[in-house]
């Protein structure tokens, strides 16, 4: 896992699993703060399908297509430890955590 500089693993406090991260759809614009920050991987970023885009409200669905039609997915969500780092690092506040449970 990606442990630099510019991702401080020490700034996380629990077990993996204890903690998930969960996205807002209609706030996220896919600007990959989460990914860059996150030291264990949880996080991408992929376009969204077209049944991920018509399930979002309309202004939403404009918004999305307005950066490219691509979002932030938790694909490891069961590594997330926890430090809130994609909370803070997203410009959009779209990130928040759930304790799993």
């Amino acid at each position: 896992m990606g442990n630099d500089a510019d991702r401080p693993a020490e700034a996380c406090k629990h077990p993996p699993g204890f903690m998930a991260p969960v996205i807002d759809a209609r706030w996220c614009e896919g600007k990959e703060e989460c990914v860059r920050v996150c030291p264990y991987d949880v996080f991408d970023i992929r376009t969204l399908t077209r049944d991920e885009r018509s399930a979002l409200p309309f202004m939403a669905r404009l918004k999305v297509a307005f950066h490219g039609n691509r979002q932030a997915f938790a694909v490891h969500a069961d590594q997330c430890h926890g430090c809130g780092l994609c909370v803070s690092a997203c410009p959009e506040k779209a990130i928040m955590l759930s304790r799993v449970g």
